[in-house]
């Protein structure tokens, strides 16, 4: 009867992490097949595995994460989810850098692409939604302060300063310039982090919510979220990267075949890569606001811009270094300003501890015109 039980409970946990399980066999399908010169249908069915396959695992990587964040508690949970997230987002711009086409600017427009969706798009349906069920939210005007302290100055030196920057032709900057820019923002993010888990952890918690490591948060916004030890959940997320991480290097292709055939802008791009690694994190943050949990919401999504932009462009730039891959960081003239007036109207939405539905509504409004812009 024990062995019973046993093969029994060995059954429902693969039931459980069917994703995981579907995410090894597509990679070692892709491992032994070549399927570079893929066409037509072929390479249309090859695609939608690939995205399909990587959104599943990805979302369960969210699951183990959002699950070590009831155990552990904030900011530890949404940190959890948001460096899982960059990890997989990195991995596939890397991948493209190294294995794709010619495209300098993917890296530029991915992170750009990472901030309009998240800061406007995802940003403006939580507001929205969450005021719209709860009308007013509070959050902890410290935390949001500080991703904001980290994130306008290096959007600016990561996106706008290439622009205007002489030692090289077009919107790049030298090597002594990316070194620098590399270990500022490192060196930045390793402050935010000790700021955020250390020195000041009541800054990134609801207010009024413990802050004792004892004491985590044990309140589940995610109904029928199975809870196992922390170390399982531990090795199960770091299970689900490993084939994430290998099929974002065949993203390449069909990324850059499709952009050329359709004649499309090369930001559709980095707006595809965007919101391909987004979807666990738009998911996390609207259950958290909608359970009126926004602080947990603007963990999430402050985060993930501050560590987009943090560790995706060192990583880029070692990649240029080393390869000797140009890459372009500058924006043009009309999404540097729509990126300025993103980051001056996140100021105002986060510069009081409450929020409703209009600010939700700008941030829409903003994110629509991104949009728009894209294709005209």
């Amino acid at each position: 009867m024990a062995h019973s039980s046993d093969r029994l409970g060995l059954a429902w946990h693969l039931r459980s992490e069917a994703a995981l399980v579907l995410a090894l066999l597509v990679a070692g399908f892709f491992a032994s097949s070549d399927v570079s010169g893929a066409e037509g249908l072929s390479l249309l069915f090859l695609s939608g595995l690939l995205f399909g396959t990587i959104g599943m695992a990805a979302f369960g990587v969210v699951r183990h994460a959002d699950a070590l964040a009831v155990q552990l508690g904030e900011p530890y949970g949404s940190l959890i989810l948001t460096l899982s997230v960059i990890f997989i987002e990195v991995a596939m711009i890397s991948a493209v850098m190294l294995t794709g086409s010619d495209n300098p600017t993917l890296a530029r427009e991915t992170m750009y692409a990472v901030v309009m969706i998240v800061l406007n798009g995802v940003v403006g349906l939580t507001l929205l939604l969450g005021g719209l069920r709860h009308h007013e939210q509070e959050y902890n005007l410290q935390g949001a302060n500080s991703f904001l302290a980290l994130i306008l100055p290096l959007a600016v030196l990561a996106l706008i300063l290439p622009n205007y920057t002489q030692s090289t032709e077009g919107p790049t900057f030298s090597v002594p310039q990316e070194v620098f820019l590399a270990a500022t923002s490192l060196g930045l993010y390793a402050v935010f982090l000790a700021v955020q888990t250390i020195r000041h952890r009541a800054y990134f918690v609801a207010p009024g919510a413990s802050v004792d490591p004892a004491e985590p948060d044990l309140e589940d916004e995610h109904p029928g979220l199975e809870l196992r030890s922390p170390r399982v959940h531990a090795l199960l997320l770091a299970a689900y990267l490993i084939p994430i991480v290998f099929l974002a290097e065949q993203i390449a292709y069909p990324i850059d075949y499709a952009i050329s055939k359709a004649g499309a802008p090369a930001a559709l791009g980095g707006f595809a890569v965007a919101v391909l690694v987004l979807s666990p994190e738009v998911l996390g943050a609207v259950r958290a606001a909608l359970a009126n949990r926004l602080q947990r919401s603007i963990n999430i999504l402050l985060g993930s811009v501050a560590a987009t932009i943090a560790l995706t462009v060192p990583a880029v730039l070692a990649i240029s270094i080393w390869m000797q891959v140009p890459v372009e960081l500058g924006l043009g003239p009309v999404d540097s300003l729509l990126l300025l007036l993103t980051l001056a109207v996140s100021i105002v939405t986060f510069g009081s501890g409450r929020t409703n539905v209009l600010q939700g509504a700008v941030h829409l409004v903003l994110f629509f015109a991104y949009a728009m812009l894209i294709f005209d």
